[in-house]
Parts: C-alpha cells; sequence; structure tokens
C-alpha cells in the first residue's frame, strides 16, 4: 500500500520574528536617515531614503500576516511618496491620487466596525473648517481635487478609530501631515524645517495604523517580535 503524499514541511516558526525585526529596525533606520537628512538640508538623503519607507514597512507587515487592504495601502502610500519627490503640477496630483487610492483601502480595511459619534461630529468640523479657511489661497486648478482629498482623508481618520487607539492616533497623524502639506501649497506660513514635521508626522501615521491594523486584528502578540 501507498503510504500517500509527504505532508508539507511547515516554514520554521523562529524565521518570521526573526525577519520582522530585521525589517521593522531597516524601516527605524530609513526613517532616521530621511527626518536627519531634512533636517540637515541633505537632499539626496531624503530622495534615498523616502522610497524605502513605505515598501519596508509594507514587508513587515506581511512577515506578522498583514491582511491584504493594508499591505495595498502601505504601497499606494510608496506611490504617492515617490510621486511627491518632484515638484512638477501633474506629480502633485498623481502623488495625490495614489494616497487617495490608499485611503479607499484603508476603509476596506476599518470594515463596519462601529466608531464614535462626538468623533464624527469633531472629524467634519476640521474638514470644513480647513477647507473653507485654504480654499481662497489654494491655486484655483487644485481647489476641487483638494477638497476631495479632503474629504477622503477626513473619513478615513475618523475610521482609523474604529480599530483602536493606535489606529485612530494614525489616522490623526495622517490628516495633520496632508494638513501641513496643504498650508504649503496654500502659500500659508510654515514651521521651520517643513518637510521635516510632514514626514514625521507622514511616517508616524503609517506606523501607528499598521501597528493598530495588526492589534485589532491578531493581538498583542503580531504587533511585537
Amino acid at each position: 500500500m501507498s503510504a500517500g503524499p509527504a505532508p508539507a514541511r511547515a516554514v520554521p516558526t523562529a524565521s518570521r520574528p526573526l525577519a520582522s525585526r530585521a525589517l521593522l529596525a531597516a524601516f527605524g533606520f530609513a526613517a532616521a536617515v530621511d527626518l536627519i537628512s531634512l533636517l540637515a538640508g541633505a537632499e539626496l538623503g531624503h530622495q534615498l531614503a523616502k522610497p524605502l519607507l513605505m515598501p519596508l514597512l509594507a514587508a513587515y507587515a506581511v512577515t506578522r500576516g498583514a491582511p491584504k487592504p493594508l499591505t495595498v495601502a502601505l504601497l499606494f502610500g510608496w506611490g504617492g511618496d515617490v510621486f511627491l519627490l518632484s515638484d512638477a503640477d501633474w506629480a502633485f496630483l498623481v502623488g495625490m491620487g495614489s494616497f487617495a487610492a490608499g485611503h479607499v483601502c484603508y476603509l476596506v480595511l476599518f470594515g463596519r466596525r462601529r466608531t464614535s459619534v462626538p468623533l464624527a461630529a469633531a472629524y467634519t468640523a476640521v474638514l470644513v473648517g480647513t477647507v473653507v479657511l485654504l480654499w481662497p489661497d489654494l491655486p484655483a486648478d487644485l481647489r476641487i481635487p483638494v477638497a476631495g482629498y479632503s474629504l477622503l482623508l477626513t473619513a478615513m481618520a475618523y475610521r482609523a478609530g474604529s480599530l483602536g487607539l493606535l489606529a485612530g492616533l494614525g489616522g490623526g497623524l495622517f490628516l495633520l501631515s496632508d494638513t501641513l502639506i496643504a498650508t504649503g501649497v496654500a502659500h500659508w506660513p510654515q514651521l521651520p524645517a517643513p518637510d521635516f514635521w510632514v514626514m514625521l508626522t507622514y511616517i508616524g501615521a503609517q506606523y501607528l495604523l499598521t501597528a493598530g491594523a495588526l492589534r485589532a486584528m491578531y493581538g498583542e502578540r503580531r504587533t511585537t517580535v
């Protein structure tokens, strides 16, 4: 009699935590290089480090068992990062579109989980106030795209709270980061080293959204290595 097919060999469980640690460390290193480069005015360091951030974070998330919408959202964030390295108007619009697609993926990830009604009112007030204040100072051809993108971004930031505190903070930081970009487009007065603050809040946002999503779906053990 045949003994039947041999059982598939399991992937050693020790390899995943090791890969996760390495990828998270690489993400942290790339983030540090990017932020230090922005503070130092080292444009080459920023150009090299920024495109590495989201692929490394996405790879880390995959090793922790990330659902597909989370991974795809991070990769759309990578597309936005790359296009926003250019100062061209068309690149800004394409980059904004890539981030918008990422927000849709996040909304799919959040599903129909319940979120606070008072929080919805607060985010609605932030959205309306920001758009009203920025509108006169935005270039005419960017007003409608920015308003539409702001609506989608605010919806994502609000719904992120359905996955808990970490993801909720990530959504709020994402909204803050993109608002800082919008004030720059509107030529409002900026903080010293404005790109540093944009990237600091953005990197924190994407990491917290990732960690919050993994924790909400799989528990503490999937967000630590």
